[in-house]
Order: C-alpha cells, then sequence, then structure tokens
C-alpha cells in the first residue's frame, strides 16, 4: 500500500498544528461556531447526539495493521471503546470531546492517516474495490489511480469550497463493487480494442433527496488524462453548481438542468484548455505510485488446497462460512476473506477496540498485514492462503467476527440514524437490530439467498437505502418516526433506484412488512432466482398488494422500553459542546 513522502509527513504535521490552534481559539470563545465549522469539517469532525465525531479517513478502504492498531487504540483511549465502519470506506468514533481532537489527528499522524476532506464542501476521501488487486474479474488494479486522485485532490486549492460536497469512487473491475454509478463521479478502467488501459467515465450519480444513477460522459478516456479531464468536470461544476440552494447544489442536478449532451459540451470546451497541461500523468508517475502497490510475496500453491476441501466436507458451519464470506483471488491457492461486522444484536459496522485489535493481529498472520474496509460496512482480508481458512475461522468466530451471512438479510447497511445523528428523523441501528433478530435462521437465509437490505435514518441516504434490494428510510411526522419501504433498487451493474411501495410504517411494523415482501419472493420466484430478479420480472405490484392486503400488526416486543423512540434533543453547550459521560 501507499506509504507517505516527506511532502505528505508534512503537509500532515502542518495541518494537525493549525488545525490545534483552530480548536484553541473555539474553546476560548476566540473563534466563534459559524466561523468554526467549515474549519473542523475539513478536519472530518461534526456535533452530533452525543458528542463530537470525526471520521478518519480510509484512502479507496485501505489500511495496515498498525494503521488499525492505532485506532483501536483510538477507541478506547477517546472513544467508548469502538467505532462505526461507514458506507464510504471510512471510520467514525462518535463520542469526542473537542479538545481531544487535535491530539487524535496527531496520533493518526504516527501512522500516517488523517481525517482530511472527509467532510465539507470539496472533494471526499477517494473509495475504490475492496477486492482490488485480487478479484478475478479484475481488469487493472485501480488503486495506484486512486492514489494519484487522492494526492490531486487534498487540499486543491481551487476545489476547496464546492457548492456541495463531491464524491468520487474508481472501479477496475468487470462487477462494480465501487458503487461508481451512484457517485458524482465513478470511473471503470477498462481496455479497448487496441488493448490500451483507460476509463469510462460517468457523472451525476448520487442519492439523497434526488436519487440519480450516473450517466456516462465519455466510453473511454486514455489513462494519462484522468486527471485533467476530472478537474474539467469539477471546474464546470464549481463555476454552474447552485450555490443558493443547498438541496439543489449538488452536480447531479446541474448534469439535470442541462442535460448530459450540454454538459459534456462544456467539460470538453474546458478541458481542451488543460488537456496536454502539466497534470497529464506520465508512465513513469504511474509507475512510481504503482510501486507501492506490488504483489506480496505470495507462494507459489496448487490452485485448490487438499486439506481445505476436506475441512468443507467435514464441518457444515465452515462450508456455510465460505460459501459466504470467502471470495475467489487471482492467484491460485489464495482466497479473499469477509470479516462480518453483522452480528446478530449488533449494530452494523460497529467494531470493537479488542475486536480491531484481533483484526490486526490476524491480518499480520494470514494476509501480509493489510485490512481492507468495504462500503458494505465489513472488513476484508484480501490475500490468505486457503491452507489457512479454518484456523482463520476459528479465530474469527471467537471474536464474533465470522457470521456467515455476506450478501443476505441481515448483511444489513446502515446509518448511525437518530440513535447518534442530528440530521436523521428515525433510528436505524434499533431497527437493524429489530430486522436481524427477526431472521436469525441461517437456514431460512440461505434458502431466502442474496439480498441487500440497506437503512437509512433520513433522506440525506447515508445508508444508501436507494440502491438496496429492499430500502428503509426514515420519516418524520409530526414529530414521530416511520418508515418508507421501497424495493428493486440495485448497487451492482446495473445500478437502479428502488420504487416506493406505499405508505409508511410504524418501527414496530417493519419486521412484519419485510416478512411479508419475503412471503412473495418465495411464492413467486423460479428456480434459482435472486429477490431482486423476481421484483425485475414482477413488478412492485404483487409486493404491494400483499403487505397492503390487510392492516399490518406491530410486533409487541418492539414497543417494550428497550425499543422506546429516542428523544433526539440538541445538547450543544456553550462556548462549545463538551458532553459529559
Amino acid at each position: 500500500m501507499y506509504r507517505y513522502d516527506r511532502f505528505d509527513h508534512q503537509l500532515t504535521a502542518e495541518r494537525v498544528a493549525q488545525f490545534r490552534d483552530q480548536v484553541r481559539r473555539r474553546i476560548s470563545g476566540e473563534l466563534k461556531e459559524d466561523d468554526f465549522r467549515v474549519l473542523r469539517l475539513h478536519n472530518g469532525i461534526y456535533m452530533q447526539v452525543h458528542g463530537y465525531m470525526m471520521r478518519i479517513a480510509i484512502p479507496y478502504g485501505t489500511a495496515n495493521s498498525g494503521q488499525v492498531r492505532k485506532l483501536a487504540h483510538i477507541a478506547r483511549t477517546y472513544d467508548r471503546g469502538y467505532g462505526h465502519i461507514s458506507t464510504r470506506q471510512n471510520i467514525q468514533f462518535n463520542f469526542l470531546r473537542l479538545e481531544d481532537t487535535p491530539e487524535i489527528l496527531a496520533e493518526l499522524a504516527t501512522v500516517e492517516m488523517h481525517a482530511n476532506q472527509t467532510s465539507g464542501s470539496c472533494i471526499r476521501s477517494i473509495t475504490s474495490d475492496e477486492l482490488a488487486g485480487v478479484a478475478r474479474d479484475e481488469i487493472a488494479d485501480p488503486r495506484p489511480f486512486a492514489e494519484i486522485l487522492r494526492q490531486w485532490s487534498t487540499f486543491h486549492p481551487e476545489f476547496a469550497f464546492l457548492p456541495r460536497k463531491f464524491k468520487v469512487s474508481v472501479t477496475g473491475a468487470t462487477e462494480d463493487r465501487a458503487a461508481t454509478e451512484i457517485n458524482d463521479v465513478g470511473v471503470q478502467l477498462l481496455k479497448n480494442e487496441q488493448g490500451e488501459l483507460g476509463f469510462r467515465v460517468l457523472v451525476g450519480g448520487g442519492l439523497g433527496r434526488t436519487p440519480v444513477i450516473g450517466q456516462e460522459i465519455v466510453s473511454f478516456l486514455p489513462w494519462q488524462h484522468l486527471l485533467t479531464y476530472l478537474e474539467s468536470i469539477v471546474r464546470v461544476y464549481n463555476e454552474f453548481g447552485r450555490r443558493d440552494n443547498l438541496y439543489k447544489a449538488r452536480i447531479k442536478i446541474l448534469v439535470q438542468t442541462l442535460g448530459i449532451a450540454e454538459f459534456r459540451r462544456q467539460v470538453e470546451a474546458e478541458w481542451q484548455l488543460n488537456k496536454d497541461g502539466p497534470g497529464t500523468l506520465t508512465q513513469g508517475e504511474l509507475d512510481r505510485v504503482s510501486a507501492a502497490f506490488a504483489k506480496p510475496a505470495y507462494a507459489s500453491l496448487p490452485r485448490t488446497d487438499a486439506a481445505f476441501e476436506v475441512e468443507q466436507r467435514s464441518d457444515k458451519a465452515f462450508a456455510n462460512w465460505v460459501k459466504r464470506n470467502v471470495k475467489s483471488h487471482q492467484v491460485d491457492g489464495y482466497a479473499a476473506v469477509v470479516l462480518s461486522l453483522k452480528q446478530s444484536g449488533k449494530a452494523p459496522g460497529d467494531i470493537a477496540a479488542a475486536q480491531l485489535d484481533i483484526v490486526a493481529d490476524l491480518a499480520d498472520r494470514y494476509s501480509f498485514g493489510e485490512v481492507r474496509f468495504s462500503h458494505t460496512q465489513n472488513l476484508v482480508l484480501a490475500d490468505v492462503k486457503q491452507a489457512d481458512l479454518h484456523d482463520l475461522w476459528l479465530e474469527a468466530k471467537r471474536a464474533g467476527l465470522a457470521t456467515p451471512t455476506v450478501g443476505l438479510l441481515t448483511d444489513i447497511i446502515c446509518c448511525p440514524g437518530a440513535d447518534f445523528c442530528t440530521l436523521a428523523n428515525a433510528r436505524s441501528i434499533s431497527l437493524a437490530k429489530a430486522v436481524a433478530e427477526r431472521f436469525d435462521d441461517l437456514d431460512y437465509l440461505h434458502d431466502i439467498g442474496e439480498l441487500d437490505f440497506n437503512i437509512s435514518g433520513c433522506v440525506n441516504a447515508c445508508g444508501h437505502h436507494h440502491v438496496g434490494h429492499i430500502g428503509i428510510l426514515g420519516v418524520d411526522k409530526s414529530g414521530s418516526e416511520w418508515y418508507q419501504v421501497t424495493i428493486g433498487g440495485n448497487q451492482g451493474t446495473p445500478a437502479a433506484i428502488g420504487k416506493i411501495i406505499g405508505r409508511s410504517f410504524s418501527f414496530a411494523q417493519i419486521p412484519q412488512v419485510v416478512e411479508r415482501l419475503l412471503q412473495v419472493y418465495v411464492r413467486e420466484r423460479f428456480d434459482g432466482e435472486r429477490f431482486i430478479d423476481t421484483v425485475r420480472r414482477l413488478g412492485i405490484e404483487p409486493f404491494k398488494d400483499h403487505v397492503y392486503a390487510d392492516e399490518v400488526p406491530q410486533d409487541e416486543a418492539l414497543l417494550l422500553p428497550e425499543y422506546a423512540a429516542l428523544q433526539v434533543g440538541t445538547p450543544y453547550e456553550l462556548p462549545y459542546f463538551s458532553p459529559r459521560f
């Protein structure tokens, strides 16, 4: 993976010193919150329900074991002993004191980490495929290009104050595991008929209030022009994106307003001014960055390990885990392993400090010391020998990291919701827990098969509910939390936005609504047909008719005090928010 050079070290150290002084002035009252807000946001720091939240960047989802141990240390020392993996491949800590944040950033800098541009109206942390460099369907490794984009976008003086946030995702595989179609810009590596490497570039994707699938702006862009072309896109957006309306400020609105043909024309005109300028990538620069992503020292192994095959036949639980959590690898005798953060009774994406330490140890022993963070809120060890899979499974199971449900109903993608977030209308984590407990039967889950279930606590869609096969959105009704249900969304290729099935439901009705949706699927599916395939074939009407055939009962257990609706206040204290717990 990429290692800091002297410029990275100096830049990070200066940024920490700068923010330390800004925090000092905020606490003293010299700097007011209205002026401080944009400064803390560019350092990934939000005000949340219980304290300050810091979102730490994991560029393109890759970290080493030393960095993971540092995250464990931060969770223990400054937070309540755990962190939360987000759908942007970052990690968030939700219970911080403002006065501790500069020290956290200083500690992160010692292991070449930061929180730069994980928030604010700027180019956010670059995301990519968690199986980059190892997936069998990969055309080319996207990580060198993701790193080049990170270096280009970090503190880019021209793009520090865009109309709104700007998200870029990169993939190099035929299967889109990086959700490129729902980002402001998505770039997909491919080769043309001559075997030359380039990018298909999508623009104007995004979720939130106006969910849109990105549109192709160029079908093949030679890789040398990646930076200059993206710079042209952002320049057009920076000049013409709306700044008068927060909800109309994303690039997707500009693309929809102009139309893709006119937007393309403006980008092409801008690009002619810098197409062959200093930002043009050279083979030497690509080679320099690519050297940081050289293949590890793989052993020469048979394609399939004999003992591994025997262990699968003799241990059904292990075989189920392999089926769901183990992915094929480019190199014979190796596999990629998904460590699940979806244990029943736990918040999806949450990981305890002790578990982070265990993950770091597992990475050192089994996967060349590297850990991947996925946008599905799990972790990946990308380079595990097949011969080690059984031992790894046993250790992961003891640590609560081996739930064999990857890609199934209870592999839930979920934002923090009203349990933590001041923007949310309704709880997400509590609902995810209720659904996971309702369907906590592995035989049933495996029978239902692949199903993406996503929950967002508000219209900002941090839980990507629009592209879930089943999506749940928290909405406000006269100060009460309700939930809107969509079906038919898809985050892969092709991406699709789900359709609302009808009027919203209470918290205690949602598990029964999901049950009714699944009843239609089981009744109507063809052999081998996934839930999403059945929805595409039949449309939403049969599902809608069954759900609303009669009143959906409430689950009485979900009306007990432990599931009582959270009252979200605004406990900010002047001169700055310093929660006491």
